[in-house]
């Protein structure tokens, strides 16, 4: 009788931890990362988007934990470059992204704390672009209902070795981009 006693116990102690973690799927179709990129004096600036391929976003218990986010750096494009000018071929050349060599970046979410009062999402992750990984920090807002996440990145360019071959023209170009991102999920079933 005690050994099926500890069965029992062992089973739904399993079944219990296990309904505890979901995992969500990134719905590409309804996500989006627009960009922004300026000049270093501000008296102009490049807009645009880039689409994810993939992603993942990981709870305990109905908290976030973690995820990882693949960025398609094939997509990049913008109002201007739809319209035959502007920046984005050169963006993606070797001066910058160089996505022919490295046609995705990757997020990983490694650590999330949670202010319930304001609901905000302190993330901290590891950001790879063009095959180097640095720590990014930034703040999130999620809503459960929708099962959206929203966050804006601010990425230092140079950290990544996302500078133009042209010293005096790098120098025109501020070394922060933003990233506005809003991530749509659905539960894997």
């Amino acid at each position: 009788m005690q050994k099926l006693l500890i069965s029992f116990i062992i089973m739904a102690t399993c079944t219990v931890f296990g309904q505890r973690q979901e995992t969500y799927q990134l719905d590409i179709e309804n996500s989006i990362a627009n960009w922004k990129g300026s000049y270093a004096l501000q008296f102009s600036e490049h807009q645009g988007t880039v689409n994810f391929k993939r992603g993942e976003l990981l709870t305990d218990n109905g908290a976030i934990i973690g995820g990882y986010f693949v960025i398609d750096m094939t997509s990049i494009t913008n109002p201007d470059h739809l319209n035959g000018v502007g920046p984005v071929e050169h963006l993606k050349n070797e001066d910058f992204f160089d996505v022919e060599k490295f046609p995705t970046a990757h997020l990983t979410i490694t650590s999330v704390e949670y202010w319930e009062e304001n609901n905000l999402h302190k993330m901290i992750g590891d950001l790879t672009i063009k095959g180097q990984t640095h720590p990014v920090t930034f703040y999130a807002e999620a809503d459960g209902t929708t099962r959206t996440l929203s966050t804006k990145l601010k990425v230092d360019r140079t950290q990544w070795g996302i500078t133009y071959n042209n010293k005096l023209k790098d120098h025109a170009i501020s070394d922060i981009f933003e990233v506005y991102i809003t991530l749509q999920f659905h539960p894997i079933l």
